[in-house]
């Protein structure tokens, strides 16, 4: 396995594409928090749970295949602020190769 390319636009609309590796079981909020694109704090607050929805992002590419929504995420987004028909919470995105390309925006804060 190998480290694919991620895009991610911050919540200052800046573009930031980062490698993200696929042998670490890591997911996009962990992804954002590694390379300290949100502040400390106010991403990922659950710990990865989809219980706070602090890590929605929206999700910009069409050619990109995401695996479908659980109920869990479903429920959160549900609640959530800032709610689009492309959200999706970051904790619930595995970093695999399948994601190659992938270009997210994080959502506002809440």
């Amino acid at each position: 396995m190998s480290d694919v390319k991620i895009t991610i636009i911050d919540r200052e609309g800046i573009s930031h594409e980062v490698d993200a590796p696929t042998d670490m079981s890591m997911n996009i909020m962990e992804l954002v928090r590694a390379y300290e694109l949100a502040p400390e704090g106010t991403i990922g607050i659950c710990g990865g749970m989809a219980m706070c929805a602090s890590c929605q992002c929206y999700i910009l590419s069409e050619d990109v295949e995401l695996p479908p929504m659980e109920d869990d995420e479903e429920a959160m987004l549900s609640e959530a602020f800032h709610v689009k028909e492309n959200s999706r919470l970051g904790c619930q995105i595995q970093i695999t190769e399948e994601i190659e390309g992938l270009v997210v925006e994080l959502a506002p804060e809440s």
